[in-house]
């Protein structure tokens, strides 16, 4: 099939770049000693913040870390390159293809993410489990409701993704929008912070929005904070913010679309 060819395409293009895999290991390992040090330092002031105890933050960390890449949660992931090519006009040669193009990407982000996710996953995790006493589950089936977590985090995130590059039909230049859209996710996915340790309304707030469906509940799946009822409701929370903002961006693409063609493109 045409998608997974293009997945499988995608995977091999960024499996190529192994300096920058290695040097992106790296980064994501320092990173992660410097913010595993610094929880470690606001859960000994005040312990069970946010419910978690410490192994349960430091698991954050590390699965922060692991996910970093795969997840775009500092925004990219491929999508700026939909940007650029919306900016200069060659978006009318994809609109020629026989596939439709939000699957195309779809497609091509996913590749990228199973990547970078074995890529420059594992071993950020591996090393902050070896250095750091992590709530780690010990059952397969666990660690397989995270890994579906994850893909439904990575639905969520292309979907925000793809809105902000289709926003491109109509601005000059989407660097801003993009710049904005990467600090949300940093924040509201709980890559600074755990949501359940934000203060008060806050907290209850940012765990509805679409960016906690990104990390915070793959992590609350990890460390088992979720199970049961609260589990199969993370899981629908995930798929139900996937299938709306999917459904929006083919509704925003359309439009886009028939504003490619009344100017000619």
């Amino acid at each position: 099939m045409w998608y997974t060819a293009v997945a499988a395409g995608s995977f091999r293009r960024y499996a190529t770049y192994r300096t920058a895999t290695v040097a992106g290991v790296f980064t994501n390992t320092v990173f992660g000693f410097i913010v595993a040090y610094t929880y470690i330092a606001l859960w000994t002031e005040r312990p069970h913040l946010g419910g978690y105890g410490e192994p349960e933050a430091l698991t954050f960390v590390w699965t922060a870390q692991a996910l970093l890449a795969a997840s775009a949660l500092l925004y990219g992931g491929g999508i700026d390159e939909l940007q650029e090519r919306i900016r200069s006009g060659d978006i009318a040669v994809d609109l020629y293809r026989p596939a439709d193009l939000q699957l195309w990407w779809l497609s091509a982000d996913l590749g990228r993410a199973g990547f970078q996710l074995v890529g420059r996953g594992v071993v950020p995790l591996a090393v902050g489990a070896l250095c750091f006493p992590l709530a780690l589950p010990g059952d397969a089936l666990t660690w397989l409701t995270f890994l579906f977590s994850v893909t439904l985090g990575l639905l969520v995130g292309f979907a925000l993704r793809y809105l902000v590059a289709l926003a491109s039909f109509w601005l000059l230049d989407g660097s801003g929008l993009a710049l904005i859209s990467g600090l949300a996710c940093m924040f509201f996915s709980g890559m600074v912070l755990p949501l359940r340790a934000f203060p008060g309304a806050l907290a209850d707030v940012a765990q509805l929005l679409p960016w906690a469906a990104i990390l915070q509940v793959p992590v609350d799946v990890l460390v088992g904070t979720r199970t049961g009822g609260s589990l199969l409701r993370g899981l629908a929370f995930q798929a139900a913010w996937g299938v709306a903002l999917l459904a929006l961006g083919r509704l925003v693409q359309a439009a886009a679309t028939r504003k490619v063609v009344v100017q000619g493109g």
